[in-house]
């Protein structure tokens, strides 16, 4: 009867309303009973998944699982103790033997485990690059070689790989529009392009002519400069770069030099001598296992180069010439020896030097995994505790600076608005001291250009929204750092397409300074700094032109990216003004007096120069060791993939960046000076000029570059960036002081 009653009720006709259900109206069926079926399957579930964890752990009493975890710690120490007595017998850990994999394997043990909470152990290739699969061949099949830059780390200029006088490659349009480049690499010049080499899955090829190419003059004046650099040539195969490694000596480097130099003690001779490597000894690794894949995967690509002085009684060579030293019957295979060396230098009478290259493939079969590969690659490199350490170390010194705002808040403001709410009598308020006299003139605008205080904190907000954008799509996977020119792709297309924001905060800020020149606040705000960096690059453009680098972009490129800045980033930059322009002025908590308070004397520490460098050293040294592994990055070839420890050191860098600047804001206040517009800005841009300092240390303790260009290109780009840190941190403690002034000078009554 109930139920027919509650149906009737429930399904009301379209004139008449429903009822209202009162506590006495019967209720429908309750869900416990559809509840318990969930959890139960859900129990059911877990029980079949996970059958260890119901008949194991489950039954384990509180002394077994001390047991096992005191096996397990034993069982670690004993690996550790292991590791560390093969380190120091110096044994093999970069070759493709079992033994060499699981000493690489235990090396790089916290590498591979990703997460905060719950750390789960993966490999490499899936941290490095998330969601790629491996790619299968199939044998015989063609594959092929791609070659990137030529770069030395003594020298920021890098060269196209066919500027050098090298065999041309072949024009392979497929393939080429397979490795099509990004905004990124086109700006960093990195242009992979097929190279020479005829390569066949598992087809093994003896010693095979390429061509010859004749060297003399200007040209081989440039190439022994390159061999006196330490040029490498960096080549990769199924997008894994190419290594140079010893099992003897048990290191491993990406690249080959493009030759060497020999001393007068090796040679016998009087001065030293320059050698070209001419012959190239490859040696590919695979792994076949037909019970999970099919196919060949590639899990190593190695070089070994050779100088060698092949013998030719031709002047026109092909790959079908018989080379008495390569490909003749009955010849040996080419190795590395003092009488047979190739000299980069002309012959006795003058005449050019010819040159003749060649190669050679051996493929090896291994049971090392594709998803081991990258391990090589990253022996050697820092742990990530080291990262864990910096975020430490940035935590303490926003912990420290969190106390002293927590103590200004808490103790000393609390005491002070008490006791000025609590004057009665005029004698009282003639007698206040400190930070409350200048209330008629806290919010006075800035005196000295406020439209370049607001353009600045504009583009301030500007860069920090594309960064944090950027870092939280590295998180997200969804940018790999890994892939050349990606990273700063995104950086570009979100700094444009982050306009609007610089323009909403530049028109709010110069219309609460009063301005009222708002076009020229938002054509300023949009070109001022992107137009300074557009400036510096293109005069640096022209001297890497003028070199003949690769990292110099073509006219279209500059034209491109102008298009991108003008018809992207201006619009936006002037839609988010005129949504600022159109918002409220914000209301203060204080009236400003028509005459401005006499500022006394100020101590030395609230003067321009001393408060920058105080301010500016924390933010600095917030970052500095996280710092030196971007830098490593950038500038040393090294791998640089955990974003999201950069995402957290940016985050402690604005938490200091804010603290500093209200902490040096309150100082200032006290001592009865109510200028803090442009100290609050530049007392956290100063961190700028601290990186500009660290960058000139680096550049003379672990840069080693030859030549006056290499080192205005380090000093260009590094500017660039101190700028960009610069106007973040201002920003940030500019509007951090901004909140702190009218949360303070709104909870005190003032007549």
């Amino acid at each position: 009867k109930n139920s027919r009653s509650h149906h009737r009720l429930a399904a009301p006709s379209r004139r008449s309303k429903p009822p209202m259900t009162t506590m006495t109206d019967p209720q429908p069926p309750r869900r416990g009973y559809l509840t318990r079926l969930t959890a139960v399957a859900l129990t059911a579930l877990i029980l079949v998944s996970a059958p260890e964890y119901a008949a194991g752990d489950k039954k384990m009493s509180r002394a077994e699982r001390k047991e096992v975890l005191k096996e397990k710690k034993n069982t670690a120490k004993k690996m550790a103790a292991k590791f560390e007595q093969m380190k120091s017998e110096n044994a093999d850990m970069v070759s493709n033997t079992a033994e060499a994999a699981q000493l690489r394997s235990y090396q790089l043990r916290k590498k591979k485990r990703k997460g905060f909470v719950r750390r789960k152990e993966k490999s490499l290739s899936s941290i490095l690059f998330p969601g790629a699969s491996p790619e299968d061949y199939t044998t015989n099949e063609a594959i092929p070689i791609m070659v990137d830059l030529v770069e030395s780390r003594k020298t920021q200029v890098p060269y196209k790989y066919y500027d050098l006088p090298v065999c041309q490659s072949p024009d392979d349009e497929a393939v080429a529009k397979r490795f099509r480049k990004n905004l990124g690499q086109r700006l960093q010049g990195s242009r992979p392009e097929v190279a020479p080499f005829d390569l066949h899955v598992v087809q093994d090829k003896s010693c095979s002519i390429l061509c010859m190419v004749t060297i003399g003059g200007k040209k081989l004046r440039w190439m022994r400069k390159l061999v006196e650099r330490q040029y490498r040539v960096h080549l990769s195969l199924d997008q894994l770069p190419v290594l140079m490694r010893s099992k003897e000596l048990n290191y491993a480097v990406r690249g080959y030099p493009v030759g060497f130099k020999a001393p007068p003690s090796y040679t016998g001779l009087k001065n030293d001598e320059l050698y070209i490597f001419n012959h190239l000894k490859f040696t590919v690794t695979y792994r076949e296992d037909p019970s999970q894949f099919d196919g060949v995967r590639i899990t190593g690509f190695d070089i070994h180069p050779v100088s060698v002085e092949h013998k030719i009684d031709t002047d026109v060579v092909t790959p079908t010439t018989t080379v008495e030293t390569c490909n003749a019957d009955g010849a040996s295979p080419p190795v590395n020896d003092p009488t047979t060396y190739l000299a980069l230098r002309t012959g006795s009478s003058g005449e050019p030097l010819k040159v003749v290259y060649s190669y050679e493939v051996k493929w090896d079969k291994q049971d090392l995994a594709w998803a081991d590969r990258w391990d090589v690659y990253l022996v050697g490199s820092p742990d990530d505790d080291i990262h864990y350490f910096a975020i430490v170390n940035s935590l303490m010194i926003v912990a420290f600076l969190m106390g002293a705002v927590a103590t200004i808040m808490i103790r000393t403001l609390r005491k002070d608005i008490a006791g000025y709410n609590e004057m009665q009598t005029l004698e009282e308020a003639q007698e206040e001291t400190g930070w409350k006299l200048v209330h008629g003139d806290v919010f006075r605008p800035p005196t000295f250009s406020p439209m370049a205080l607001s353009v600045m904190c504009g583009t301030g907000i500007q860069i920090g929204c594309s960064v944090m954008l950027v870092l939280m799509c590295a998180v997200a996977g969804l940018v790999n750092p890994m892939k050349k020119g990606q990273a700063l792709s995104s950086i570009v297309f979100l700094y444009v397409l982050s306009g609007s924001a610089s323009g909403y905060f530049s028109s709010r800020l110069y219309k609460f300074c009063d301005g009222k020149d708002w076009k020229l606040n938002t054509i300023m705000t949009a070109t001022a700094f992107p137009g300074l960096l557009v400036v510096m690059f293109i005069v640096l453009n022209v001297f890497l032109s003028m070199a003949g680098a690769a990292t110099a972009v073509s006219f279209w490129l500059i034209i491109a990216l102008f298009l991108l800045w003008v018809g992207v980033c201006t619009p936006l930059a002037f839609a988010g003004s005129y949504f600022g322009f159109k918002a409220d002025k914000g209301d203060v908590p204080t009236k400003t007096n028509q005459i401005a308070r006499f500022i006394p004397e100020q101590p030395f520490f609230s003067n321009f120069p001393w408060s920058c460098l105080f301010g500016g050293i924390l933010p600095f040294g917030s970052v500095c060791i996280e710092l030196f592994f971007i830098m490593s990055a950038l500038w040393l070839h090294q791998y640089y993939y955990v974003m999201g420890f950069l995402l957290a050191v940016v985050l402690i860098l604005a938490a200091t960046c804010g603290t500093v600047s209200i902490v040096m804001c309150y100082l200032q206040l006290c001592t009865e000076d109510h200028r803090w517009w442009w100290n609050s800005f530049m007392n956290c841009a100063a961190s700028g000029l601290y990186l500009l300092l660290y960058s000139l240390w680096f550049l003379s303790a672990k840069l080693q570059l030859v030549g006056v260009l290499p080192v205005v290109v380090y000093l260009t780009y590094m500017t660039m960036i101190s700028l960009a840190f610069s106007l973040f941190c201002g920003a940030v403690g500019f509007y951090s002081c901004f909140w702190f002034t009218k949360m303070i000078y709104g909870a005190v009554k003032v007549d």
